[in-house]
């Protein structure tokens, strides 16, 4: 040290040996007898801001404290709320921890957010494990985010406890100081800091040098300048114009120097220092941003490494494609989606996209996050089951609710249904897609019969319009006989009774009349029988007009309704009836039915009907197996839309909403429902509504149901068959015809054979007669 003071110092520029801080300190101690300003380059411990201690000191190295000041920054941009502080008992660790209460106090003050410290842990330096009081400050603390200042060697002891409680997981976020991250067992995933430019010396002395060259430059301008101490042996008094230099170099600001912008505060330490933000990324620190001049830009930071996503086939949110995994691999629109077996060492490759994939990947992206995604090991949804039943029981979760109530995994994202039952055991996101309950079934198809065309009217009626063709037929022949103007009671007629109105042509007319056909003979002569026949003819307009609409509704215009109203149909309600309904087990619309009272008898006849996934359920019902699915909105109208001979029942009921599901108290729940509401306001998510659920096909069943039906042979087969049974009668009738006819020739014949030789028999016998006769007269003559 007298080496130091063998000529007039003005001021000291002073570093550190590779181990400790004894050299600086004891340079301070000295100077500072006289006031003399030291620079140092590379202390950055808190105890040399003490102006009490070491009065003239600086430094162009911020101390570690000031690492507070970026943290609050970082818990800014990440936006947690919430926080864990670890510390060492020693001076810098209570500076740091007083310098972020101010930091985060100020914070609050300018912007809406309050950064909460949940617990504050001192950890004594040496100690040789420190579980028991990790566990007892942080068990029962909501928040996983965990900020940390210790040394190399403290650090190695605070993480290898911290990992034995499950603490340094992919569910909890750690950011630590400089000295923390040269530990050997630093978490994957740790956030830390690096001052840039900590360790170049070369430049450090380039800045001071500068600095304290401006500052004497200023001084002497103002001030006269005496000479400095040059020697140990001084009578100690305090050198005037070294305290005056002291002041002006704090004032100094260098802009551009070598390391950054160099300023002091009050205390002579530097500020606006530049520090890179790293993460820890397979053993290795990854710049992922800085902090430059009070501003913080990370950028694709892991915290941590991976989360594990879940997700579960549900069309249209989640396709799922089975391939070899050896020969395919998924497209770009796609996600590698493994299904593990129960016990995780087997699995199947398949490849996953749809809503929520698109979903995810832009979720990713926003809150930076990588991920690894799997399919539900049990394909389930997730419910509360009773396990060990023999030894007392106790309910379990199992499908995708399981894995994260038992930290098998960190995320869901699928179309899983926000429930109180769930709520309670796992953390929701704000909805992304909200929906309701409703019903699946087939449109009832009316099968076109060989006598569609009598659909038109009831049987009865058919029955009442035949009998009135044949009475008013009837009526009409007896009018027309027994009227005194009709053909047979006229007495000036030239016609014969053979051409009057007989039973047969009565007929013909009533028929004529009301198929509208020509009617050329035997009409009514008599006025009263006329009235009739006019009557009949307006009736026969009616039947006929009535007829063609509505045979133009029956097969054209209408289409069959839903044979369900809602979920408030007597036929659902009724448990007699033989109408089967059904949802899917341990889901959320199983829960819904098992929470309301008034349709638990309902819940009971569906429940052994019930199904273990909706693919199968849908297929059911396509097949005319299943009257009626029960389930999600949002998925059956999609399959409406998908398949016209699909149709929903009634309004929605059970109204919800889908959420991202995490594990309870997760740091992520916050950053995940903000990135919704984001996506809500850009209309990201209405973006996704048109690429994967309506599609266009909405519109086209809608156009499909307003386009009329085309009548086919199908349809009016059975007029076609009447025509036909029409023609073969004829022609049995003229067979029956021509064969009476024949048969009456033949009888004729007969007849006739028989009158010639009874003529021809009588002619004997008249002629014998006649013989006789003229014999007799002879004789008589004779005698």
């Amino acid at each position: 040290m007298p080496r130091i003071f063998d000529l007039p110092v003005y001021a000291v520029v002073v570093s550190h040996p590779l181990i400790g801080d004894l050299s600086p300190a004891a340079v301070s101690y000295t100077s500072g007898f006289y006031h003399i300003p030291v620079i140092g380059i590379s202390s950055r411990d808190s105890a040399f801001s003490d102006k009490n201690i070491h009065v003239s000191f600086l430094r162009t190295v911020p101390p570690y404290s000031h690492q507070a000041d970026v943290w609050v920054e970082l818990l800014k941009h990440l936006k947690y709320m919430k926080i864990v502080f670890i510390h060492s008992s020693d001076t810098d660790g209570r500076g740091l921890l007083g310098r972020f209460q101010t930091a985060s106090q100020n914070l609050e003050d300018d912007v809406e957010i309050k950064v909460t410290l949940e617990s504050t842990i001192e950890f004594e330096p040496g100690l040789d494990t420190f579980t028991e009081r990790l566990y007892e400050s942080t068990h029962s603390a909501q928040s996983r985010v965990y900020l940390m200042y210790a040394s190399k060697t403290d650090s190695e002891v605070i993480f290898r406890d911290a990992g034995l409680l499950n603490m340094t997981g992919a569910s909890n976020v750690w950011i630590v100081t400089e000295q923390a991250l040269e530990a050997n067992n630093v978490p994957e995933g740790t956030l830390g800091l690096k001052l840039v430019n900590a360790t170049d010396e070369t430049a450090h002395i380039q800045d001071s040098i500068y600095v304290l060259a401006s500052a004497l430059k200023a001084m002497n301008q103002t001030e006269t300048i005496t000479e400095a101490p040059n020697d140990c042996n001084s009578s100690g008094t305090i050198w005037e114009t070294g305290k005056k230099l002291f002041e002006y170099i704090k004032k100094q600001v260098l802009l551009n120097g070598t390391t950054g912008k160099v300023a002091f505060d009050d205390s002579g330490d530097r500020i606006n220092a530049e520090y890179d933000i790293v993460n820890v990324q397979e053993s290795h620190l990854v710049s992922v941003g800085q902090y430059y001049y009070n501003s913080v830009k990370p950028d694709g930071i892991i915290i941590p490494t991976h989360l594990k996503v879940l997700t579960i086939e549900e069309k249209p949110f989640v396709y799922v494609r089975e391939i070899n995994n050896l020969v395919e691999n998924c497209t770009s629109d796609e996600i590698p989606c493994p299904h593990f077996n129960a016990t995780g060492d087997e699995f199947n490759m398949f490849c996953c996209r749809g809503f929520c994939m698109d979903l995810l990947k832009e979720l990713a992206k926003t809150i930076n996050i990588t991920y690894d995604l799997a399919l539900s090991p049990d394909g389930q949804f997730g419910n509360q089951v009773m396990k060990n039943i023999s030894i007392g029981g106790k309910k379990e979760w199992t499908g995708l609710i399981g894995e994260l109530v038992y930290d098998r995994a960190n995320m869901i994202v699928a179309p899983l249904t926000i429930n109180p039952e769930r709520a309670e055991v796992i953390e929701f996101s704000k909805p992304f897609k909200y929906q309701g309950i409703t019903i699946l079934e087939k449109k009832p198809s009316r099968s076109s019969t060989l006598v569609s065309f009598l659909q038109p009217f009831s049987n009865t009626l058919w029955i009442l319009v035949m009998v009135s063709v044949h009475v008013v037929a009837l009526v009409l022949y007896l009018l027309d006989r027994f009227s005194p103007f009709g053909r047979f009671k006229l007495a000036n007629t030239d016609g014969t009774e053979e051409d009057a109105l007989n039973l047969s042509s009565a007929i013909w007319f009533a028929w004529g009349v009301l198929l509208n056909s020509g009617i050329g003979e035997g009409t009514p002569r008599s006025f009263s029988a006329r009235v009739l026949g006019m009557v009949w003819a307006g009736f026969a307009m009616i039947i006929v007009a009535s007829y063609t609409a509505n045979l133009a509704a029956f097969l054209v215009l209408e289409r069959p309704k839903t044979k369900l109203t809602g979920i408030n149909d007597a036929r659902l309600r009724n448990t007699m009836e033989n109408l089967t309904c059904a949802t899917v087990k341990g889901s959320a619309v199983d829960m819904y039915f098992r929470r309301q009272v008034e349709l638990s008898n309902m819940y009971r006849t569906m429940e052994a009907n019930n199904y273990d996934t909706a693919e199968v359920a849908i297929r059911d019902v396509k097949n005319g197996k299943l009257m009626a699915f029960i389930w999600d909105s949002s998925r059956l109208e999609f399959e409406a839309a998908q398949d016209c001979e699909l149709v929903t029942a009634g309004e929605l009921f059970g109204r919800s909403g889908y959420g991202i599901g995490l594990t309870k108290n997760s740091p992520w729940a916050d950053h995940v429902t903000l990135a919704i509401l984001d996506f809500h306001e850009s209309g990201f998510m209405e973006m996704l509504d048109n690429r994967w659920i309506l599609q266009n096909n909405i519109q086209q069943c809608e156009q499909f149901e307003k386009t009329p039906n085309t009548l086919g042979l199908k349809n009016m087969a059975g007029v076609f068959i009447l025509v036909a049974a029409g023609i073969v009668g004829g022609i049995g009738l003229i067979i029956i015809e021509m064969a009476y006819k024949k048969h009456q020739i033949r009888k004729q014949k007969r007849m006739e054979l028989a009158r010639h030789a009874a003529d021809k028999w009588r002619g004997v016998i008249e002629v014998s007669e006649q013989i006789v006769w003229m014999s007799q007269l002879s004789i008589l003559f004779v005698f």
